[in-house]
């Protein structure tokens, strides 16, 4: 294991590496008492597995009551650890050492007392000692993703109790907006129920986020005053929410460096690494906060737009002085906004002569919090490099995360009549595309029929062409099929990745190839997969017009099959709705491109096999993944190519009776993203080209060979 070389940490540095004071920013609001267990908190991972259990066994009453006591312990052991927490902070503060040869004693006693009230806390509030509630890092995780409303929302249905399986559904499908069946079962229940849309209640919302959009939506329909309502509301629940953040992140950490039973750091050493795991996890309180549910990323400067959407909407109501407060604060994270100066200048012409603009500061919520942000991130800057960690501050604060109204004005009030030529009019910049959006190029191959474009799909950079194969290209391809295909290819072994109602079967080029060098299937009509796939490729670069080359991301014959027996009332698709470079929000009408999507992927298409099936149609859809805006029946040499991202959501109906094969292609303008089997797929190409010249150049008929 490699050695850390550490130099002597100097006590006045040991003093800066202690956690200040927690600042709690203004008052709490008092949050509600959980229900109690009688007797000791059971841990919450036990009542899951006894939920889960209960559930595979059909006794679903047993199951609602492990799985709801499960996640009221988690909630009742989440309060219990903050609590503490903010309580020993409160009653045994860490107070510096005092002069004399035995200066760091107070510091040392205040440490372990706060340790032992803490862990005195913990015990007295949990009815048992802490340990129990160490739970791994799946059962963490199934908590995170709120797996178990999954399981509740099928337990109550089986119960009949219909409204608590809209909530539990809504309430996963709002940390999981990739899962469409769920969005579909959550349809499915409000029809049964007669659950209006007003009713759809997430158990786990982040009260400052809810209180946020309830501003933002005041703010844009000119309702100022409840606006301001609500966004003063989100700013106090979202410091009572970063209060407590910071203190769950004074729990146990990873030592991701070393072995954990190998750790033996000395005590500075340990002090250290720990806190500094603890300061950096405080710091990025704002990321997380700023991060909805089932999201990587956060609302792009999300704490700063509070005072944006608040200084004008007091501005409209006539309070000059809490509009320049929030200006000027908003400035402290933006110094240099020039619209948001000019609008400090104005808010301070409006003033009467009895105000001082010089007294006006900035909101002291606001002031507090950055200069803490700021403290901590030069500590932990200037000490990342001595103690063997790099560190690199992120932007918090993106200013292209603007209110989205024009000119910084909210929408759908008339500048000329609104009386605000005061204020800055400057425009903003729209948003830059990636690329030019052209259309219309050749298709290079004859006989290719062109179908429909974009404008008559009714959406951006979509094509529809037919006769890509023939016949006997698809009939040979099919009959290769066959032979190559295995269950679960390319679903990483599932054999029903997307539907339980359908068998999905898959092979990739490399492999098509392989198999047809080892004579498992004919080598022409694996190279055939090949050289159709080239063909496609080729194709989408033209049409589309694109100025640089067009790269193989994943290749993928692939062919879903109806079950029988399991084909009655079905409501499923085969392919839920989804697009192909970003994270489908329907919800919030979003697509976010972060991972787990393949970011990389520009273009996609599919290549059509045969149309001997039931079902199975291609579908186009609106944002909101229910708004069909167009349907492809496939059949042999159909080709439907699209632009990967958020603008074509796209899916499968059913397949409800025979077998449904296309080849599926995925390109990327980024050659690092290029696909690996695909390069090496040309070089087997390479070599079988080379050993066919060689042959023809000795005369030597393919046929004669054995």
């Amino acid at each position: 294991m490699r050695e850390r070389i550490w130099a002597p940490l100097p006590p006045l540095l040991l003093l800066l590496l202690l956690p200040p004071p927690l600042w709690g920013g203004p008052p709490d609001s008092p949050r509600p008492e959980l229900p109690r267990e009688p007797g000791p908190l059971q841990p919450f991972d036990l009542l899951y597995a006894s939920g889960v259990a209960a559930y595979y066994s059909e006794d679903y009453e047993q199951a609602v009551r492990d799985l709801e006591a499960a996640l009221r312990s988690h909630w009742r052991l989440r309060e219990v650890r903050a609590r503490c927490a903010r309580h020993c902070a409160a009653r045994r503060p860490l107070a510096p050492p005092g002069a004399g040869p035995a200066a760091e004693l107070p510091f040392f006693r205040a440490l372990l007392q706060r340790a032992r009230c803490y862990r005195s806390c913990q015990t007295q509030r949990l009815g048992g000692p802490a340990s129990r509630h160490r739970v791994s890092e799946d059962v963490r995780s199934d908590f995170q993703r709120r797996v178990p409303y999954n399981y509740l929302q099928r337990a109550y249905i089986k119960l009949n109790q219909l409204e608590k399986a809209v909530e539990a559904a809504h309430t996963f499908f709002m940390a999981n907006p990739e899962h469409m069946e769920m969005q579909q079962n959550i349809e499915n229940y409000r029809t049964m129920a007669g659950v209006e849309a007003l009713q759809l209640v997430d158990l786990e919302a982040k009260p400052h986020l809810e209180s946020y959009s309830a501003g933002v939506k005041h703010y844009e329909a000119d309702d100022f005053e409840l606006a301001i309502k609500y966004f003063e509301q989100a700013l106090r629940e979202y410091f009572n929410e970063d209060t407590e953040c910071r203190a769950l992140c004074e729990g146990p950490h990873r030592f991701e460096e070393y072995e954990y039973l190998g750790y033996k750091a000395g005590l500075y050493e340990a002090i250290a690494d720990h806190y500094m795991q603890v300061l950096v996890c405080q710091h990025e309180c704002v990321r997380e906060l700023a991060t909805r549910p089932g999201r990587l990323s956060p609302i792009e400067n999300f704490l700063p737009l509070h005072y944006d959407y608040l200084q004008f909407a007091y501005y409209r109501v006539g309070e000059y002085v809490k509009a320049l407060e929030c200006a000027k604060a908003y400035l402290l994270l933006h110094p240099d906004d020039e619209d948001v100066l000019d609008n400090v200048d104005y808010y301070e012409s409006l003033l009467d002569d009895t105000s001082d603009p010089a007294s006006i500061e900035a909101r002291e919520d606001l002031a507090m919090f950055v200069k803490r942000h700021k403290m901590e991130s030069e500590l932990i800057k200037s000490v990342a490099e001595g103690l063997g960690f790099s560190y690199t501050e992120p932007n918090y604060w993106i200013r292209c995360g603007g209110r989205h109204d024009e000119n910084r004005v909210p929408s759908g009030v008339n500048v000329e009549g609104a009386e605000v030529h005061g204020l800055s009019m400057g425009k903003r910049s729209s948003p830059k595309i990636d690329r030019d959006l052209r259309e219309g190029g050749p298709l290079l191959y004859e006989n290719i029929t062109f179908v429909y474009n974009s404008e008559q799909l009714n959406g951006t950079q979509r094509v529809l062409l037919d006769n890509v194969l023939s016949e006997e290209q698809c009939r040979e391809l099919h009959s290769v099929a066959s032979g190559i295909m295995l269950v679960g290819d390319g679903y990483r072994g599932k054999t029903s990745p997307h539907t339980p109602n359908e068998k999905f079967e898959g092979a990739t080029v490399l492999k098509a190839l392989k198999f047809g060098y080892e004579g498992r299937v004919p080598l022409k009509s694996a190279r055939l997969f090949y050289d159709i796939s080239e063909k496609a490729r080729k194709i989408v670069e033209s049409y589309f017009m694109l100025n640089s080359t067009l790269y193989f991301s994943y290749t993928h014959m692939v062919c879903r099959t109806a079950l029988s027996g399991q084909q009655d009332r079905r409501t499923d698709l085969s392919h839920p709705i989804h697009a192909d470079n970003c994270l489908l929000d329907p919800e919030a009408n979003e697509c976010w491109k972060e991972p787990p999507a393949y970011t990389f992927r520009d273009y996609s298409a599919l290549l059509y096999m045969n149309d001997d099936f039931e079902g199975g149609e291609f579908i186009f859809t609106e944002m909101d993944a229910k708004t069909v805006t167009a349907s492809i029946k496939p059949k042999c040499g159909r080709m439907i190519s699209f632009s990967s991202g958020g603008e074509n959501p796209h899916g499968v109906k059913a397949v409800t009776k025979g077998q449904r094969c296309a080849v599926a292609l995925w390109f990327t303008l980024d050659p690092l993203y290029r696909e690996l089997e695909r390069i090496q797929a040309d070089e087997v190409i390479a070599i079988l080209d080379q050993e066919q010249q060689g042959k023809h150049e000795l005369n030597i008929n393919p046929k004669d060979e054995l």
